[in-house]
């Protein structure tokens, strides 16, 4: 059982924690369970007989254990919560490692929005459970199982109260739990679908409101949400079933206790006292029926939520670290591509076929293509984003699936098609791949990325604040920033997917510039749409269908390669092509 394994896993190291809770549960469930007989003892000895010192005496030693239920009571719950606070901080803290391992391939599965509902929503049910589990746990069975021995002390003859209402308590819940589990897991997929639908629609809102989306959207939300209600009903309708019907078993239980006790009372087979301690012991046990059932009742949705947690940390990542790593390499920055080849799961059609080139240090390697053909998946493979399903990517001379993950990725740097910026200032996000970069190298990033003009001009320069995304900067400025991130690491191997493209001509002239000599020394990979931009590579690689059409320089590609020619025809014109 998934919950099972949960528990043992990360409650482990709370070992001695739980166990001080046991403990403690168990000295307030005794004193409490103390409480019935002294008052039945006041009854009896104090009150028929008129005995005040007596009623003083047990009225003293009844405050006593009250004081102690009280305080062992409180004390069993903080360290309680303590436990279950600090299982639930484990478990997301797993959760997150085991998601940063993630390849896209494994995020693409699960789905961003799903993933963020089992980190918080699941683990929060499972926590709560845990929490419930600490509190109840103990005292629940003990009061059941003290309290039915010490109500036959007092009489055994209203026993078969007992004998009645205790099982038909547990066959109604019994029941009633079972239906609950499917009932929850059908809760669980109904949020991550609001998740999904209201994390596109945040993100995409732009679009929404230029289309004039607005209605369907919110059609689309309805409907989700309107799921998510239906199912919360049923599963509250479920759950709210429980509490009236253990009230009315405390309640008939307590009438037929009544009616039987004053009939023995009346016969002289029972004292007074003893009957009100026999009831007080009742609503006891029947009330641990209660706690019980609210316990019983978090199990389902809590198991829902660790099965779903589960499936991601016991999900392996496809891009994992070689057994052997090589931590050490004699070249540095080449890259090689051999006779490579990609498909996406499932797919029918593979997205690479049989590419090969390479890039030595000082060289400059651009890819070009329609949309479409395989270029950012192509670069995608050399950092290990995905893991090539034909052939092989050499970075300095070895398979990257057998170099060790820190010293690849502190050889490549990687500017993504879609530069991210973290909430933070301009230094943080700079400082993302080197924490002891300088003042001084940061603004010579600045200065080559032309974006020193744009960062001065912020109120507090390095200082300013970037919102989640960057939101308050334009696409070129997320884009010269980025590139300004990938020059503070100074890597042997600069990819630049597509980093080029919400530039202007003349800012693009300007930042290719600047860049050639920071980078004179690594091996670049450039993806690009625009021709002016991989115009002066080395070597420029024309990608149709994910298969190379064309190799070689700009102006041998434009007699030899009519995808290339074409392409060029399509930006500056038959005639200036020609």
């Amino acid at each position: 059982m998934s919950l099972r394994r949960l528990l043992r896993s990360h409650l482990g190291p709370y070992g001695k924690l739980l166990a001080l809770v046991v403990v403690l549960q168990g000295i307030q469930t005794g004193a409490a369970l103390m409480l019935p007989g002294l008052n039945a003892d006041i009854i009896d000895q104090g009150v028929i007989v008129g005995d005040n010192d007596f009623i003083r005496r047990t009225g003293v030693i009844m405050l006593g254990f009250t004081l102690v239920q009280i305080v062992f009571a409180v004390a069993a719950t903080w360290f309680g919560a303590k436990a279950a606070m600090s299982f639930g901080r484990d478990v997301r803290a797993s959760l997150f490692n085991r998601v940063l391992d993630y390849s896209a391939e494994e995020v693409g599965h699960f789905g961003a929005p799903s993933l963020i509902t089992r980190i918080t929503n699941d683990v929060q049910q499972v926590q709560i459970m845990v929490v419930t589990a600490c509190t109840m746990m103990v005292a629940a069975p003990l009061t059941m199982v003290i309290g039915v021995i010490l109500a036959v002390r007092e009489d055994a003859g209203l026993s078969v109260v007992l004998l009645v209402s205790m099982p038909a308590a547990v066959l109604i819940l019994g029941n009633v739990v079972r239906k609950m589990v499917p009932a929850f897991q059908m809760m669980q997929e109904r949020v991550d679908r609001v998740n999904q639908v209201l994390r596109e629609q945040i993100t995409g809102i732009r679009v929404v409101r230029a289309f004039v989306r607005e209605p369907e959207e919110q059609a689309r939300f309805d409907e989700a949400n309107d799921d998510l209600t239906a199912t919360a009903l049923r599963t509250g309708r479920l759950m709210a079933a429980m509490f009236p019907t253990v009230m009315f078993i405390i309640n008939a239980s307590s009438i037929l206790v009544l009616w039987v006790g004053a009939d023995r009372i009346g016969a002289g087979d029972m004292q007074l006292g003893a009957l009100i301690a026999y009831l007080s012991y009742l609503i006891q046990i029947l009330m641990a029926v209660v706690m019980a059932t609210f316990m019983v009742s978090m199990i389902p949705r809590a198991a829902v939520a660790a099965e779903r947690i589960q499936e991601v940390l016991e999900t392996e990542t496809s891009i994992g670290p070689a057994p052997d790593p090589v931590t050490a390499v004699e070249s540095h920055g080449s890259l090689e591509f051999r006779d490579v080849g990609f498909h996406y799961p499932g797919a029918d059609h593979p997205v690479l076929c049989e590419v090969s080139f390479e890039v030595r240090a000082g060289e400059t390697t651009a890819i070009i293509g329609s949309t479409g053909a395989g270029k950012t998946t192509l670069v995608n493979l050399i950092p290990r984003l995905f893991d090539a399903t034909d052939g092989v990517v050499l970075v300095d001379g070895v398979d990257v699936r057998q170099l060790d993950l820190d010293l690849l990725w502190s050889k490549v740097g990687y500017v993504p098609q879609k530069p991210y910026l973290f909430s933070g200032t301009v230094a943080s996000n700079l400082r993302y791949g080197r924490p002891d970069a300088t003042e001084d190298e940061l603004w010579e990033a600045l200065r080559v990325a032309q974006a020193e003009d744009f960062v001065r001009a912020m109120p507090e320069g390095l200082d300013s604040t970037i919102e989640q995304g960057g939101a308050n900067v334009s696409g070129g400025q997320r884009q010269r920033l980025s590139i300004a991130r990938a020059l503070i690491v100074r890597p042997e191997i600069y990819v630049f997917d597509d980093s080029f493209s919400a530039l202007d001509l003349a800012t693009d002239a300007r930042l290719r510039a600047a860049l050639a000599p920071q980078v004179a020394e690594a091996a670049v990979v450039i993806v690009a749409q625009r021709v002016s931009t991989i115009a002066g590579a080395d070597q420029i690689l024309v990608l149709e269908d994910g298969e190379v059409v064309g190799r070689g320089r700009h102006d041998a590609l434009l007699e030899s390669c009519p995808t290339y020619a074409e392409i060029v025809a399509s930006q500056i014109g038959e005639e200036a092509a020609a």
